[in-house]
């Protein structure tokens, strides 16, 4: 099948927009008291590594999206890229409640949520382009850490994160 380029750019660019509208809520907060004092855990990585691995996380959504949106309208992909975009915006939802509103315990419940979300997206884009399902997986594995991380502060900072 022929590469669209004007549907694969479309497609990566509009997922590097929606980090973008997230990295919004999260780039004032980073630099400030309360997130400069919670308690992290020591799986958390620096700071720094989020943004690449965001960067290519949603270059890589842009392209499974893509190998989805590219195939024959039918009820089975229309799905999929539903809930490709309601997880995207979950995924915007997550920054707005841990860094903006700095509630640890909303964006775990969120976060979950968000998980389950790309499982199922996962599982739609499996059942009609295998490609477009491995492209998700690190997304899906990140997430899961995430998760992880968001349970660790929230825990180790029981009395200071909700506001």
């Amino acid at each position: 099948m022929k590469i669209d380029l004007l549907k694969i750019s479309l497609s990566i660019a509009g997922c590097q927009l929606i980090g973008l509208i997230g990295s919004f809520f999260t780039r004032s907060s980073v630099k400030s008291a309360w997130y400069f004092t919670l308690k992290k855990p020591v799986i958390q990585p620096p700071d720094w590594v989020f943004a690449p691995v965001w960067i290519t996380l949603f270059c890589m959504m842009g392209i499974a999206f893509y190998l989805v949106w590219r195939l024959e309208p039918n009820a089975a992909r229309d799905l999929a890229i539903t809930f490709f975009f309601v997880q995207l915006l979950f995924n915007i939802l997550w920054s707005f409640l841990f860094f903006f509103l700095k509630n640890p315990l909303l964006a775990l419940i969120e976060i979950v949520v968000l998980l389950l979300l790309i499982a199922i997206t996962t599982l739609l884009f499996y059942r009609i382009s295998r490609l477009a399902a491995y492209w998700m997986l690190p997304y899906l594995i990140w997430v899961g850490y995430a998760t992880v991380l968001n349970l660790f502060i929230k825990a180790r900072n029981m009395s200071s994160t909700s506001e």
